[in-house]
């Protein structure tokens, strides 16, 4: 099947804090397309975070604060349909389905599967067939179009896969979605307090919330090497510039460059450049930062918010689920 009408889906994982490699990899690029023409789904993936958080407070936690995260950095439930994924059932329906038609074989060769068991994390069930439970999320809303990082694209691609699967058993149930892979022009390089990619894992990553001396002490933790300040550098083997180039505009940004690069008394030292990396991350993040605060102060607004935005992604999934049941002889 084909849709007349883009229709965008995007999931995000509750996995605790959200960095700046979240936001500037993923958070902002998602708000922005809300703007775009189409339609615009975006949930949070709670059933697919039981495959590693068995702490229920834990889980509920990191769901409402990804949920006051996006809206205060500018989701608007008006505009983008928002919701916990466990609010549709409609999705489990569909990976029941799904995993008739769904072959062993494909599930091996999932990377992610690989991936984790590879870190040690013990492979259960629903490791094995997360895939078809992301495939479900997918088709279930008739989506058209999927972005995703290249680590994600063979998501997708099994997506498509179940989707031909189960069409050529039954006829034309499920639409074709396609992966699109954001423009490197569109991704700020954010590397981690240690020069490596930015990650929880590594424990070289800066919350977008962070302030005051927490926020100080943070970004004195940014590597740096012994030069004095008056030795001439090339900006380019400095990792703060890979920070300010987050924030400032290039104009000022090329100032402090020029400056560094010229050496000489009076240049500035790695000091002055993290003292105006706390300055310019602070007012960025500044009024989203209250909207946060005042959303968890109301859990019950946070909770409305993503059933409404669940009661219009359930009228879809339902209306998907009902076309596939009645295609394989269950309605």
């Amino acid at each position: 099947m084909t849709s007349a009408t883009p229709t965008t889906l995007s999931g995000i994982q509750p996995s605790g804090l959200q960095h700046l490699g979240n936001y500037f990899g993923a958070i902002r690029q998602h708000v922005a397309s809300q703007s775009t023409p189409g339609e615009h789904f975006f949930f949070i993936a709670d059933y697919h975070a039981l495959t590693t958080i068995h702490d229920a407070e834990t889980l509920r936690g990191h769901v409402r604060d990804l949920a006051a995260t996006y809206l205060a950095l500018g989701l608007d439930p008006n505009r983008a349909v928002f919701f916990r994924q466990s609010d549709v059932p409609e999705v489990t329906e569909l990976t029941w389905l799904l995993s008739t038609v769904t072959g062993m074989g494909l599930l091996e060769r999932a990377h992610s599967y690989k991936d984790k068991t590879a870190k040690g994390i013990k492979p259960s069930v629903g490791l094995f067939t997360y895939p078809i439970l992301m495939a479900a999320d997918i088709l279930a809303y008739d989506s058209t179009v999927v972005p995703v990082g290249k680590d994600q694209v063979q998501h997708v691609e099994m997506a498509q896969d179940m989707a031909t699967h189960f069409n050529s058993r039954f006829g034309e149930v499920f639409t074709r979605p396609e992966a699109r892979i954001p423009d490197r022009a569109d991704m700020a390089k954010v590397p981690g307090l240690d020069g490596q990619k930015m990650s929880k894992s590594y424990g070289n990553h800066l919350w977008i919330f962070e302030e005051g001396k927490k926020l100080k002490k943070a970004i004195g933790r940014i590597a740096t090497d012994s030069r004095p300040p008056e030795e001439p550098k090339d900006p380019s083997t400095v990792a703060l510039f890979d920070f300010l180039a987050l924030f400032l505009d290039a104009g000022e940004l090329d100032e402090w460059k020029e400056r560094v690069r010229a050496g000489g008394e009076g240049a500035p030292g790695y000091g002055h450049l993290k003292v105006r990396l706390v300055e310019a991350m602070d007012a960025h993040f500044a009024e989203p930062r209250e909207r946060r605060r005042a959303l968890l102060d109301d859990p019950a607004e946070l909770d409305r918010i993503l059933s409404r935005g669940a009661e219009r992604a359930r009228e879809r999934a339902a209306a998907v689920r009902d076309r596939a049941y009645r295609a394989c002889g269950l309605r």
